[in-house]
């Protein structure tokens, strides 16, 4: 099975049974620069991050959403790093990813970076499930997005993600970019990152 005639599936190959959402999911480069993301869809992937789990149920996240053609799609693709630049164009959404590292009374919340992490993981399993792809990038400008939205200190962006629809890879214009696209996923072994007593 195909998801277009350039474009293989990438279904994962797994050591033991897991969810078919879990095991399709991949972050493509490529997104169909015509394809627009319905508001049910994006604000059900957001919904799955707000209903993630959280360290005493604080919720240390925040999330800033551009669609592709807004002023607030243009700055965040701004202030990613180029490498990254070369193909956020066409992705139908970019939204940063911003921990609450401090507290409202100052004190470090060390948690607040994982919990963000539970709640992007969230989100990147429903809008798989809904059809989307998502793709998450660390490769930001943290104070120039800081800058950009007015963010304090007590909040740090984290990463941004790409949502759309998948592309063929042949669409990328770089080509160590579309050897990325199609090259086979690989996982270290479970061996390698269990410890069992």
């Amino acid at each position: 099975m195909t998801l277009t005639d350039n474009t293989p599936t990438r279904t994962a190959e797994t050591s033991a049974p897991i969810l078919d959402v879990l095991a399709e999911r991949w972050s493509p480069r490529s997104f169909d620069q015509t394809a627009e993301v319905s508001e049910t869809a994006l604000t059900s992937a957001l919904e799955a991050a707000r209903w993630s789990a959280s360290a005493s149920n604080t919720q240390p996240w925040k999330f800033i959403v551009g669609r592709r053609g807004t002023p607030t799609f243009d700055l965040i693709n701004e202030n990613l790093m180029g490498f990254n630049q070369v193909w956020t164009p066409n992705a139908s959404v970019l939204i940063v990813n911003i921990a609450e590292v401090v507290d409202e009374d100052g004190k470090p919340r060390r948690w607040g970076t994982y919990d963000l992490g539970q709640a992007v993981a969230n989100l990147t399993v429903q809008a798989h499930a809904d059809g989307l792809h998502v793709h998450q990038m660390g490769g930001i400008e943290v104070e120039g997005l800081r800058a950009a939205f007015d963010l304090g200190e007590r909040w740090e962006p984290v990463t941004v993600t790409a949502l759309g629809v998948v592309a063929p890879a042949d669409r990328l214009a770089d080509e160590k970019t579309r050897a990325r696209e199609v090259a086979p996923r690989v996982r270290k072994p479970l061996a390698e990152i269990v410890a069992t007593a």
